[in-house]
């Protein structure tokens, strides 16, 4: 990102479906109910948004057209991805370009999930896109027979175990950690206590993971309004700034579920002890360093993501993440708070934009009893090395 994007865009509205399992409600009407309370927050009208950066796209949602029409929007300007946690950042992004380059005033970035509905599409003989000839979009290799997404992480994770001594018991503090933020958050859909003996004593999914350790399977809804800063100063909510981004990367030694070094389909093979320079662009590009973030988001679909990512962006040296988190570090009250909401491993699988929102949340000083003291800067960031700095 440019530095002269920084902090141009901001966010100005939030809002959220509820959360839960086997929800009755449409994905239209989930995501109706998601940018009503969005537009509610942030004073605005139906007619004011005149874009839509979806993350909704088949199988798991209904397609831009679909929601204008339905909503009843006028748009002129439209970004589409289709569903996955890598696309979180990539569609904020794009909303927030369209409206500092002029292509849009308002863009509604839009998510919707029911994962409770489509369940016998993911992984079933309808799945095209997870069966498409080369693996599907985990990494999956049907012919080889790894097809769950579940899989990658695992093998990661088991490599990670065998350099550096951890255990199942010491990866157990990342979701013990963000159970914990759950149960301060009326919203999540785990709210029953988890201990460590807990996560031990649950089933194993793919080794190393165990069931704590793979995240729910839910349904709902988020929406994030974004506008121009100076568009921003005349709305009902105090503006959340889109300090800095970086892009997601790609290549021969990226992989989906594991820093360089540490993915099945890397062909290096090695791992540096600190992040490559493009891993801390988001620093420079929002004029934050990394000591003054806060609190840290990511894609938790699978608890090693989360030390994988304070890895990748240099909270930590390699293999030193699994002793970081111990110790209530991540968790309530921690030295650096991560998916205080509870993530998707106990509030909600919404992609990670349901982390997106409650980001929001922090900096305005709204989480209630989960609020990290004079929040001012949070970052979110994934394990394949996109991020998104905001601050207040």
């Amino acid at each position: 990102m440019s530095e002269a994007l920084r902090d141009r865009a901001a966010i100005v509205g939030i809002g959220t479906s509820r959360f839960g399992r086997n929800l009755p409600e449409s994905q239209l009407a989930l995501a109706a109910s998601a940018l009503k309370a969005a537009l509610a927050d942030a004073g605005l009208q139906r007619d004011d948004i005149d874009g839509l950066s979806i993350h909704i796209g088949w199988p798991l949602g209904v397609d831009y057209d679909q929601v204008a029409q339905a909503f009843g929007l006028e748009i002129d300007f439209v970004n589409q991805a289709w569903t996955h946690g890598r696309f979180v950042t990539g569609s904020l992004q794009t909303a927030a370009m369209a409206v500092t380059c002029g292509m849009a005033k308002v863009v509604a970035c839009v998510n919707v999930l029911s994962f409770t509905r489509e369940r016998d599409i993911l992984g079933g003989p309808h799945d095209f896109e997870g069966y498409r000839e080369t693996g599907g979009t985990h990494a999956e290799t049907p012919h080889y027979g790894l097809t769950a997404p579940a899989g990658g992480a695992a093998l990661a994770m088991q490599r990670y175990m065998a350099l550096y001594g951890v255990t199942s018991a010491g990866l157990a503090a990342v979701p013990v950690a963000l159970r914990a933020h759950a149960r301060l958050n009326p919203a999540a859909v785990m709210q029953r206590p988890m201990s460590v003996a807990d996560h031990q004593a649950s089933r194993m999914v793919v080794d190393p993971l165990r069931l704590f350790d793979c995240c729910i399977v839910s349904d709902g809804a988020a929406v994030v309004l974004v506008t121009t800063a100076e568009h921003a100063r005349d709305l009902r909510q105090r503006p959340v700034l889109i300090a800095g981004m970086q892009g997601m990367a790609a290549g021969r030694d990226e992989f989906i579920f594991a820093p360089p070094g540490l993915g099945i389909n890397q062909q290096s093979g090695t791992r540096e002890a600190r992040p490559a320079p493009r891993d801390l662009a988001v620093y420079r590009s929002a004029g934050i360093p990394r000591d003054a973030i806060q609190g840290l988001y990511t894609y938790d679909a699978f608890s090693p993501l989360v030390l994988f990512v304070l890895e990748r962006f240099g909270f930590c040296a390699a293999g030193e993440a699994a002793g970081f988190v111990q110790d209530g570090r991540i968790g309530p009250g921690g030295a650096l708070p991560v998916n205080t909401s509870g993530g998707l491993l106990s509030e909600a699988h919404v992609a990670g934009w349901n982390s997106l929102c409650e980001m929001v949340r922090q900096l305005r000083g709204d989480a209630g009893p989960r609020q990290i003291e004079g929040a001012g800067a949070l970052q979110w960031a994934t394990a394949w090395g996109d991020s998104v700095i905001l601050r207040n």
